[in-house]
């Protein structure tokens, strides 16, 4: 194991162990036993939900409960649809506890155009199941929980703005717990966090971690980390499941099967060409569901480090099939 890598899993392990911070600073009160962060802090606005039902975020939405919240709007082109396909990976992992123990909630930032049909829509684009519920509302009543939470951004209203920031908090209301979280984390880790860390933090860590037991960890060209990092929520890459339609296509050999200068281009801007009514983007577009392909904002040598790693990776993961036909 290099020197680099191992001192950054002694930063994970020691970052393993902070704990979770509330939203702001409180001042002590020793007669308070109860979590700070209660009906007190919240904004109990009325929602509507995909489905047209009125509730109140924390009486209905938040008060007891583990809790995934993001803001979105559906006609985003960038990262929304990344978030919701993330987070979809996320409810696929964690089961039939979302809607049990564990609630995602998906919050319009554009209300006038995002009705609850409008966003009933949307759920069933991504294929979004139960314990998921996506909401609008008011537009000032939103913008006063996006500043509770800590997830609001100047300028960005009502799907204008380009500058679309990351937008994802995870807490357990009960405890006080909460975190911001970036939506382009493992999917695994989102699902740690949610299904033990938020529930289980005040119990200690069963077996301790021991630094002679870490495993050798393998180094992540710049190409694998977009593609963990941007991709993989959408596509596959050779290790699709059998008889599971991805949102996206699997992309093992697609460096063979597309031009290179398309490909480049499809990569980069995406939004451009379905705007142009490219052919080949379009027949993906209504392959797919009418999902757009979001345009991720990569540069040029990003597209070529992920077109080396797609290359790469379909070289590596041929060469097996091929040995097993040769005489």
């Amino acid at each position: 194991m290099s020197g680099t890598w191992r001192i950054l899993l002694v930063l994970s392990l020691f970052a393993a162990s902070i704990p979770f911070w509330p939203l702001q600073p409180q001042q002590p009160n020793a007669a308070q036993t109860a979590s700070p962060w209660g009906a007190d802090y919240f904004p109990n606005i009325p929602l509507l939900t995909q489905d047209g039902e009125k509730v109140y975020f924390f009486d209905d939405l938040i008060k007891d409960k583990v809790v995934a919240i993001n803001f979105i709007f559906t006609g985003c082109s960038d990262s929304c649809p990344v978030e919701t396909a993330r987070l979809r990976q996320v409810q696929k992992i964690l089961g039939d506890r979302v809607g049990q123990d564990i609630f995602f909630y998906s919050i319009s930032i554009d209300p006038f155009n995002d009705t609850p049909a409008t966003l009933k829509r949307y759920a069933e684009k991504f294929g979004i199941g139960p314990g998921w519920t996506l909401l609008t509302g008011e537009p000032a009543e939103i913008e006063q929980l996006r500043r509770s939470l800590g997830l609001y951004i100047e300028g960005l209203e009502n799907g204008r703005s380009k500058d679309h920031n990351l937008s994802l908090i995870i807490g357990n209301q009960a405890s006080g717990r909460w975190m911001k979280a970036s939506p382009f984390e493992s999917p695994y880790i989102l699902a740690d966090r949610l299904g033990n860390s938020l529930h289980n933090w005040k119990q200690a860590i069963a077996k301790p971690l021991d630094y002679a037991q870490a495993p050798e960890i393998r180094p992540l060209s710049s190409g694998e980390q977009l593609f963990r990092t941007r991709c993989s929520s959408c596509h596959t890459l050779g290790n699709s499941e059998p008889g599971q339609r991805g949102i996206g296509p699997d992309l093992l050999g697609v460096t063979r099967q597309r031009d290179a200068e398309w490909l480049a281009r499809w990569l980069k801007e995406p939004d451009q060409m379905l705007a142009q009514k490219d052919p080949l983007a379009m027949l993906l577009y209504e392959q797919y569901n009418r999902l757009a392909m979001p345009n991720l904002r990569l540069s040029d040598g990003e597209v070529g480090a992920l077109m080396r790693y797609m290359e790469e990776e379909t070289a590596r993961l041929q060469a097996p099939l091929a040995d097993k036909g040769s005489p």
